[in-house]
C-alpha cells in the first residue's frame, strides 16, 4: 500500500471547484468533493490505475477523469502526490 499526499495546489484546486460548483448547489459541490477524495483513496492500493497524462508521456504521472475535472498525480515510489485537480476543458 502507498501513502498519499495532497498538494497545497490540489488542495486549492477542489476548493476553488467546489466554491464554484456551490453558486448553483452546496449538495453537487460536496458530492464533487467526496468523490474525488474516495477516487483517491482508491490509489492506495492501485496506484497504476490512473492513465499516463497523455501530454506528458512519463510513465510516473498519471490522471484519473472525474466527468469533466482531471486528477493529476506523481507516484514516487510508496508515495503518490496529487499534484493538482482542474476542469479537462482547461487543458
Amino acid at each position: 500500500m502507498v501513502e498519499i499526499k495532497w498538494t497545497p495546489q490540489s488542495l486549492e484546486d477542489i476548493e476553488t471547484i467546489a466554491n464554484f460548483i456551490a453558486r448553483d448547489s452546496n449538495y453537487y459541490a460536496r458530492m464533487f468533493a467526496v468523490k474525488v477524495f474516495a477516487v483517491v483513496d482508491r490509489l492506495e492500493l492501485f496506484p497504476e490505475s490512473g492513465r499516463v497524462v497523455p501530454e506528458l508521456k512519463r510513465k510516473e504521472i498519471r490522471e484519473i477523469i472525474i466527468g469533466n475535472y482531471r486528477v493529476i498525480y506523481r507516484i514516487r515510489g510508496n508515495l503518490i502526490e496529487v499534484l493538482t485537480v482542474y476542469h479537462a476543458s482547461s487543458c
